[in-house]
């Protein structure tokens, strides 16, 4: 599986922030979010993961500035968002404070207009009249064709162009299940001679970890919905957890409140979980996996952005309402590893509350997370609640032995944290 490929070591439990460049600024430009890399740098994200940034075609273009995931072309800069030395400067600048750039790469189609499509048409799906098409649904792009081998070694060129011009450090690849595997493993193995890079999937296809690090939990987060909807209960969500858990070695899940896809089309954490937004975010950042960010989920932001149009954020002070949130918990994934890796007991508990032990290398860490939307009661009784434990949020410390009764009001979050740093 994935271990027939080299693995870089900063990705293992790193923390993922997804950058909107169109709608993180007024000017929506590589310059004026370089300016926010600090901020992100210190409240503890590692890899900083990139929208497409390759122009966008014109030909059946959504809204006023169409899709980021319609290019015209696989190896220039959208000039909507500046040139190629501006990008060069923000992954040196990303570089400089210790962090990781992630380019967003579309394989499966591109815009109805493409600089590849006047030489080379049958580089792309056609139907029986020898008209471009694409099968899911999407008016405004084309589907590449995967038979045509010169195609494929031009799309391989293509991704190798950004890791040898601008130094990335990997691949966030769009319905990455769409394509096929055998593509993606010619792929990363073209592209390790360049340089060992990061591989994370849109896709919950577990064969595609022979190649990707890192795959989307969808499911987890779909029944995470369910069961803010009351359609579902705490069963459904373990089992799926359970499920991710017989993951190969190696394999890796993404787990998020929102994304670009979530926010703009299902709507926001606040409207999906109401109260219990900050508590599945807690889950998100403490349970085995990838941790993902999605731009202004700091601020809180609270409303729906738009995808095909401008639609901006509006940071209101240097430090975000969320900031520290998000501080405290990504400093305790690097300060207490157990957060991110550490074998977990879950405790039986009722009414939409989960609480869960996790224990590695002489740390223990206790969460309690209230996805209810009532005051609950939890009575904690494990051997591994035993001794001085400090709340994460409060820092205070008291001593446990073993059995313990907790009161958390409506999305409420508790975690404790045992042991040496």
């Amino acid at each position: 599986m994935i271990d027939s490929f080299k693995q870089v070591s900063w990705a293992n439990s790193a923390s993922i922030y997804e950058v909107n460049i169109r709608q993180y600024t007024a000017e929506g430009t590589f310059k004026a979010f370089e300016k926010h890399l600090p901020r992100i740098k210190d409240m503890g994200i590692d890899i900083v993961w990139l929208m497409p940034i390759t122009p966008i075609s014109q030909v059946h273009k959504k809204g006023s500035l169409g899709s980021y995931y319609a290019c015209s072309s696989y190896t220039k800069i959208n000039p909507e968002f500046g040139t190629e030395a501006d990008f060069k400067d923000l992954v040196d600048a990303a570089h400089t404070l210790g962090m990781k750039v992630i380019m967003d790469w579309v394989a499966n189609h591109t815009g109805s207009q493409h600089e590849w499509m006047q030489e080379n048409p049958n580089w792309f799906a056609q139907d029986a009249s020898g008209v471009f098409s694409e099968r899911n649904g999407w008016e405004d792009v084309v589907d590449l064709n995967f038979d045509n081998s010169l195609m494929r070694i031009a799309l391989i060129d293509a991704m190798e162009f950004w890791v040898r011009q601008f130094n990335i450090d990997g691949f966030r690849c769009d319905m990455a299940h769409l394509v096929p595997l055998d593509f993606w493993i010619a792929a990363r193995t073209k592209l390790q001679d360049s340089k060992i890079l990061y591989w994370l999937a849109e896709c919950e296809d577990i064969a595609y970890h022979q190649v990707f690090d890192t795959s989307y939990a969808w499911s987890w987060m779909h029944a995470s919905q369910k069961l803010g909807k009351g359609e579902d209960g705490l069963h459904e969500v373990y089992t799926i957890l359970h499920q991710y858990a017989q993951y190969p070695k190696g394999a890796s899940k993404l787990f998020f409140t929102s994304n670009h896809d979530e926010n703009s089309w299902n709507g926001t954490e606040y409207e999906k979980y109401g109260k219990a937004a900050k508590a599945w975010a807690v889950f998100t950042l403490t349970w085995n996996g990838q941790p993902l960010i999605y731009s202004g989920q700091e601020l809180p932001n609270h409303k729906r952005l738009a995808f095909f149009d401008k639609d901006q954020l509006h940071w209101t002070s240097e430090k975000p309402l969320l900031h520290d949130f998000y501080k405290t918990l990504l400093t305790a994934r690097r300060q207490f590893p157990v957060l991110a890796a550490g074998s977990i007991f879950n405790l039986p508990t009722d009414n939409a509350v989960m609480a869960y032990f996790k224990q590695d290398q002489g740390q223990t860490a206790l969460v309690i997370l209230n996805f209810s939307a009532e005051r609950q009661q939890v009575h904690v009784k494990h051997e591994a609640f035993t001794g001085k434990f400090t709340n994460l949020f409060s820092g205070l410390s008291f001593e446990f032995n073993a059995d313990s009764q907790f009161e958390l009001m409506p999305g409420e979050f508790i975690v404790y944290l045992k042991g040496s740093i």
